[in-house]
């Protein structure tokens, strides 16, 4: 394969000139938002399915994150594809549509389960169809807006994400208590509705993604994912590596902090289920608050630096939890906790954006996020909730903070190896 030309790290997306398209920006989220609403509650809920029939919180963990592992498989070769497709001019909204369509029977099929093998065919089936339409749905970012414009576009697209949080909570504290099955039922239906609103409105008016549109000249040496990888491998700055790491980490903690909250808060803090899943509503609200914010001020700090800050923060939230076991304490640590992760959240693929040495493989550079950040999913939960096996649910937020810190060192050596955007 020839060698391709790196780019100067953090600064290889062009300026593009005019304003944000609201319109875009709104229809865009609402597709992410759509996919993500079924995530939140898949998260908030699956874990209290499985403590049915498992005791251990490092099974239940590793179950969790298990589910995540079908997205280093699938979504860098998906995205591939859904390169391919834009690159053409037939779009990428066929997977998402075919896919958020298939993964919604073995969704709501979950609390109609009862016993434990056939809860965990519904749980691999539902993570396999999910999983190849995510990043790409997560792509359509980069298509429809252009660089100079993604880091803030993000910004409102991780503000609609949070609300999916507020619904996932909303639908733990009116619905599951009440009738689970239709709790189960509620967040795929919303998904295909918003779905294909936002098709309707986007997919429809646009038969070329803009950017793919405007950079047809551009050449790519890139045959398969494979080839991504090995061009990553052989950067000299190892920036894009590290970064990698980076996402591989918070992303574990993260993970590993929303899939054993709900148990965290029945078995430390004396909450119902339902109770206890409403738990992050208000770091959703923090978040939703936050984020745009944080978007735009990212981009005159520099995007590794704000999400060296955040990762400072959210060890600085898990801290605050472990002193105050209580439900005011834990809802303060979940809120500060949130803000640290909105800065990563609102940076880190957009960072990876930019490094891309070409426009035209940002499909398979969201795959390769999704490898670094579910990798960290899978990992994160099960070495999280074997630690509590170990120290007991009191100790669980202190454990968090321990691994996080590790997350602040990555960082902390990738601000020194790249320059901050300007």
């Amino acid at each position: 394969m020839p060698e391709i030309a790196q780019p100067h790290p953090l600064r290889n997306a062009p300026t593009s000139p005019g304003r944000m398209s609201a319109s875009t920006v709104l229809w865009v989220t609402l597709a992410v938002f759509a996919q993500e609403s079924v995530w939140n509650f898949y998260d908030a809920q699956v874990p209290a399915e499985l403590r049915q029939y498992l005791t251990s919180a490092g099974l239940v963990g590793l179950i969790m994150g298990m589910d995540n592992l079908l997205g280093v498989l699938i979504q860098p070769w998906m995205g591939f594809v859904s390169d391919r497709r834009a690159r053409d001019g037939r779009g990428r909204w066929a997977i998402v549509l075919t896919g958020a369509a298939l993964a919604s029977i073995p969704f709501a099929l979950i609390p109609w389960t009862g016993d434990l093998p056939t809860l965990m065919l519904c749980i691999v089936a539902f993570a396999a169809t999910a999983n190849a339409f995510k990043g790409v749905t997560e792509t359509l970012v980069s298509d429809y807006l252009s660089p100079a414009h993604r880091g803030k576009a993000q910004g409102f697209v991780k503000a609609g994400v949070s609300l999916t949080i507020v619904v996932s909570a909303l639908i733990s504290l009116l619905v599951v208590d009440r009738s689970i099955t239709l709790a189960f039922a509620l967040p795929p239906v919303l998904m295909l509705v918003l779905l294909t609103t936002s098709w309707v409105f986007l997919g429809r008016r646009h038969s070329r993604a803009v950017t793919v549109a405007k950079e047809e000249d551009e050449q790519t040496d890139f045959s398969s994912p494979w080839a991504v990888v090995k061009d990553m491998v052989r950067d000299p700055s190892r920036a894009r590596a590290l970064l990698m790491l980076g996402i591989f980490c918070f992303a574990g903690m993260w993970s590993a902090l929303r899939a054993l909250m709900t148990p965290y808060g029945t078995e430390t803090l004396g909450l119902s289920r339902g109770a206890a899943g409403g738990l992050a509503l208000p770091g959703a609200i923090a978040f939703l608050v936050c984020v745009v914010p944080l978007a735009y001020a990212s981009s005159r700090l520099g995007q590794i630096r704000a999400i060296r800050y955040g990762v400072g923060l959210f060890v600085v939230g898990l801290l605050i939890g472990f002193a105050s076991p209580t439900v005011p304490g834990t809802v303060v640590s979940l809120i500060v906790t949130s803000i640290g992760y909105a800065t990563f959240a609102v940076n880190a693929l957009v960072a990876l954006w930019d490094l891309a040495p070409s426009r035209h493989v940002v499909g398979t550079y969201t795959g390769l996020y999704t490898v670094a950040s579910s990798t960290g999913a899978a990992l994160g939960p099960a070495l999280l909730g074997f630690t509590v096996d170990v120290t007991g649910w009191r100790f669980m937020l202190l454990d968090g903070a321990l691994f996080a810190a590790i997350t602040f060192v990555v960082f902390a050596r990738l601000a020194r190896r790249v320059t901050p955007a300007a």
